[in-house]
């Protein structure tokens, strides 16, 4: 027989257990009272029972021991009852409510490329030089060289010649523009949500990763009270980066129904644990996600 029951239903039958046993004793201390405020000594003083020797209580009618059969029994029977509820106490998985079709999408978000430090122009080339002509009647002759006799003997005293400073080095090259990985839109294994590692089917992962993310952002997202009031349903989108580490970056909202819905949205991403990375060509790679998140007035 397959009996399950829920906590509610442990916490209200310990309840009404202790209730019981409440009453219980209320209802034998008000008997018990009862029978004392009688006259027993009169009763008992010349009949068989007279000895307080002769019995284990000096007046039977207050003996409480004559009912410790019924109250074992009862006690038995709570104890038996609570052991059963005790072991079938099960706890239900809360439902998590998936609006149809929640990761279509209407139309195609554009990615914007990362914005990244140019490296400075190279300066204009000079200019070619500019050729004068020189009349000819301005062109002189050249003077005669006269040689020197630099010849020396072993008498000729020599003097140091001073020594020039070297020329100071060249500047250093600027430093080079930092690299930013390519971010991708496609590759061949996408980054998916984790807890479906034990897949061996590329399609049964793909298809458990969705429904465990699904299932995670429907389960956190609270519906703002604002777009309650206002009935705001529609779709957010959001656009985020899984590093190559598994990292979430760049979270923000692409698409906004306005009504605080975005931020909600957002905040969920943020908080969503290490994705498996995009391979591509088996070289992990960050890979641009569009995350569609529908808001629907049940």
């Amino acid at each position: 027989m397959d009996f399950s029951v829920t906590g509610n239903w442990v916490g209200i039958a310990t309840g009404v257990a202790i209730v019981l046993i409440l009453a219980l004793i209320y209802v034998l201390r008000t008997v018990f009272a009862g029978k004392s405020s009688q006259n027993l000594s009169k009763k008992y003083e010349s009949g068989p029972e007279k000895s307080v020797l002769d019995v284990r209580n000096k007046y039977p009618d207050v003996d409480v021991f004559q009912f410790s059969n019924t109250i074992f029994n009862f006690g038995l029977v709570l104890a038996i009852g609570l052991t059963i509820l005790a072991f079938s106490w099960t706890t239900y998985e809360e439902k998590v409510v998936i609006p149809a079709g929640a990761m279509e999408l209407d139309e195609e978000i554009e990615i914007e490329p990362p914005r990244t430090a140019e490296p400075p122009p190279p300066p204009p080339p000079p200019p070619p030089p500019t050729i004068v002509e020189v009349p000819e009647e301005l062109i002189e002759e050249e003077d005669q060289v006269e040689f020197t006799d630099n010849s020396i003997d072993d008498d000729t005293k020599l003097e140091p010649q001073p020594k020039n400073d070297p020329p100071p080095p060249p500047p250093p090259p600027p430093p080079p523009a930092p690299k930013v990985d390519e971010i991708f839109k496609v590759v061949e294994d996408m980054p998916r949500f984790p807890g479906c590692e034990d897949k061996s089917n590329k399609d049964d992962r793909k298809k458990c990763a969705e429904q465990k993310m699904l299932e995670y952002i429907y389960k956190n997202i609270k519906y703002p009270a604002i777009a309650r009031e206002n009935g705001v349903e529609g779709t957010v989108v959001i656009q985020f980066v899984v590093e190559k580490d598994g990292s979430i970056t760049d979270a923000k909202v692409a698409r906004d129904i306005g009504a605080q819905c975005g931020q909600e949205a957002l905040r969920v991403v943020n908080d969503m644990p290490t994705w498996v990375p995009g391979k591509q060509r088996g070289r992990a790679v960050r890979v641009q996600f569009n995350l569609p998140v529908k808001f629907k007035l049940e």
